[in-house]
């Protein structure tokens, strides 16, 4: 039996991306048992996973070294006798388990330098020429170098009926009637989100030609403001962020007859479920980066300005998200609604 470890990036959408090196993993080598290290964050992602055995759930801070933490976790995986480590993020001190656990391989882009630390490299490609991130993280199934195959599967995620109906229950929400999902937050900064007030609207649309269905928004505690400005100007939305798990979200979004989101993790969770979604892009490419997935739709003005990548809109106007109105992804949307009647 062949082991592997995994180093999991930092993100929920990375992690995702991630999933098909995974199910090659297990194609290439159909023995293998792969377990991964994940933030407390990511984790619930890693678990939904089929090709994953078990998750080491860490409270590692991203830009802290931690040195003691990982010498310990290390430590530990040192007894399981790992064969080869895929170390997913590029930054040097997510290299230095793997090496503290001496395990014999180990692969991954070269990084910050990481010369010792990694014995297996792969060349980062240019800014300008990078692939998808399905790709570029699937490339690491093979040698540096050779060519990955385009009919790369997209990611998908496990889910427990009975844990949705768990979920449901708890927050009451009725799971005979349809049920929208609303991700306002982004947590890469405002230039990804798409502004409160055309979310309301867009829930007072839905409102109008299908009263029976629940509306709830998810999304971090750092979300909650957000949604709440959402919910003061449409009442018939639920303001549920910040108060469910990650695991939890993932079991109400897995019964969503359709979800509306930013550019974020849970859109990506979405469209690993394979539930009916409308994804919003504003300063970010969803040529790089897409919901992948044949139920999703794409919202993207593609302005002059954008994709532009950063955090705020340098430009102070945000028009690649004011401008996408509410009426344009209510097109997309109510056709979603319609057919899960």
């Amino acid at each position: 039996m062949r082991r592997a470890l995994v180093i999991a990036p930092n993100w929920i959408g990375d992690a995702l991306m991630a999933q098909p090196l995974f199910a090659r993993l297990v194609k290439l080598h159909p023995r293998i048992v792969i377990d991964a290290v994940a933030p407390t964050w990511v984790a619930p992602v890693l678990e939904r996973m089929p090709e994953i055995r078990d998750v080491y759930a860490t409270d590692l801070a991203h830009g802290k070294l931690q040195w003691l933490s990982r010498w310990h976790l290390a430590a530990d995986l040192r007894d399981v006798r790992y064969d080869a480590a895929y170390v997913l993020p590029n930054s040097l001190k997510s290299a230095l388990i793997p090496w503290l656990a001496k395990v014999p391989l180990r692969i991954g882009y070269t990084g910050e330098s990481r010369y010792g630390l990694l014995n297996v490299r792969h060349a980062n490609p240019p800014k300008d020429e990078r692939p998808p991130m399905v790709k570029h993280y699937a490339a690491l199934a093979w040698a540096p170098g050779a060519n990955v195959p385009d009919d790369l599967p997209a990611p998908r995620l496990e889910s427990d009926p009975n844990e949705a109906s768990r979920v449901s229950a708890r927050f009451n929400l009725d799971t005979r009637v349809p049920l929208l999902v609303l991700c306002p937050g982004a947590e890469y900064g405002p230039a990804k989100r798409w502004p409160p007030e055309h979310f309301a609207a867009l829930a007072q649309m839905v409102s109008q030609s299908f009263p029976y269905a629940q509306i709830v928004a998810l999304g971090s505690p750092k979300d909650a403001p957000l949604a709440q400005a959402i919910a003061d100007r449409a009442p018939n939305v639920r303001n549920l962020c910040g108060q469910t798990a990650l695991g939890e979200a993932c079991a109400l979004i897995s019964r969503a007859n359709a979800v509306v989101t930013n550019d974020s993790g849970l859109m990506h969770v979405a469209a690993a479920l394979r539930r009916p979604l409308v994804a919003l892009y504003g300063s970010t490419d969803p040529r790089h980066t897409p919901p992948l997935s044949e139920l999703a739709k794409v919202q993207w003005l593609h302005l002059d300005c954008s994709p532009c990548f950063q955090r705020e809109c340098p430009l102070g106007h945000l028009n690649c998200l004011r401008e996408l109105s509410p009426e344009q992804v209510f097109g997309d949307l109510r056709g979603m609604l319609l057919g899960q009647r």
